[in-house]
């Protein structure tokens, strides 16, 4: 069998040890995630009202912040790549767009505590603060990668010749939306 460019050029975007450490990441929230299951089954009706007091638009808007934060840094990484300009202001609209979550979540965060909502309400909001919270802490590691990669892409570090760093950091914030695509509707949809 004949192998043609195409199949020879592809590769794992970015760094082999980033891509452990995402699938190490991707391990631990997926045990969370069958955690709840679980909690959920054993407790339906404390998880229905506990959904009841999140604020679902709230959920709606941060998800629209990440999947555009997400976009931006795919057409940067794309723009670096081919060599074109304004991926720093990309990676700014990408730190900009993600802080529309950063300030949602802190937001949702006080209104609930106010209602007096906290770890120990329930098995609900044990899971909802402790996968929303872990989850935060991701973002904001994330909105870290991008500030540095802006940085190191404004200082002319990072110019398309080798895409190792940028790929690598593009690829922990994907991880970091898709992990909330699937925790918005687990936490805010599903019955």
């Amino acid at each position: 069998m004949e192998i043609t460019t195409n199949e020879r050029s592809r590769h794992l975007p970015g760094d082999l040890a980033v891509w452990f450490f995402i699938f190490a990441e991707l391990a631990v929230f997926g045990i969370l995630f069958i955690g709840f299951g679980v909690a959920r089954s054993l407790d339906p009706d404390t998880f229905a009202t506990g959904r009841e007091a999140l604020h679902p638009w709230t959920g709606l808007i941060n998800t629209f912040g990440l999947i555009t934060a997400s976009y931006l840094v795919a057409v940067s990484v794309h723009r670096l790549r081919h060599r074109q300009t304004r991926v720093a202001l990309l990676l700014w609209g990408a730190i900009a767009a993600s802080s529309i979550y950063t300030f949602g979540k802190l937001w949702e965060y006080v209104e609930l505590y106010g209602s007096g909502y906290n770890l120990g309400t329930d098995t609900f909001f044990m899971f909802y603060f402790f996968l929303t919270f872990f989850h935060f802490m991701h973002v904001v590691l994330g909105q870290i990668i991008l500030v540095v990669l802006a940085v190191k892409v404004r200082n002319g570090d990072y110019n398309g010749d080798d895409m190792n760093g940028m790929e690598s950091g593009a690829s922990y914030w994907h991880m970091v939306d898709l992990v909330w695509l699937v925790l918005f509707p687990m936490l805010y949809v599903l019955a």
